[in-house]
């Protein structure tokens, strides 16, 4: 999560939380770290952090930086945190394909392990169209369950629970 999006709509991220989805620091503006000072992605991260406890009492364990991007100054701030980086195996494109190429592309490229990349938002817009990913989600989520699939955590995929 993005913490400019939780601070926004902490009652869906409480949401998010409860309905027990495991929550990332994504850092707060959704920023490309490269060329970013250590002072400014250590602000990132660390702010991320407390709102996301501060609105829904969870502690994030993981990470992942905007883009994949990882910079200089990320392994610090990484350490302090306790977070872990986490990258995708899957990427859907859904900022900028429509909804049946999105699909065609998780589905093709899923196995088992995968980690997809969707996004709940573009960056930190205020009101994002998200429609494609909606229905791309729609469609891959039962077709993969109808080929054996299940859906966990990151924690539970990489053995961390």
């Amino acid at each position: 999560m993005c913490g400019m999006n939780v601070r926004r709509l902490p009652d869906i991220a409480g949401q998010v939380a409860a309905g027990g989805h495991q929550i990332g620091n994504h850092t707060y503006s959704h920023p490309n770290l490269s060329f970013k000072s250590r002072a400014f992605i250590d602000h990132e991260f660390t702010e991320t952090q407390k709102i996301i406890q501060f609105e829904t009492g969870v502690t994030p364990m993981l990470l992942r930086a905007p883009y994949g991007f990882r910079w200089m100054g990320m392994r610090e701030v990484q350490h302090r945190l306790s977070l872990l980086s986490v990258m995708w195996t899957v990427a859907g494109f859904d900022w900028r394909w429509p909804a049946v190429r999105i699909a065609r592309h998780v589905l093709s490229h899923c196995a088992p392990g995968a980690i997809v990349c969707l996004h709940d938002g573009r960056g930190v817009k205020t009101y994002p169209d998200i429609r494609a990913t909606l229905a791309a989600v729609r469609y891959i989520v039962p077709r993969l369950k109808d080929n054996g699939y299940a859906f966990e955590t990151v924690s539970g995929v990489l053995s961390l629970e």
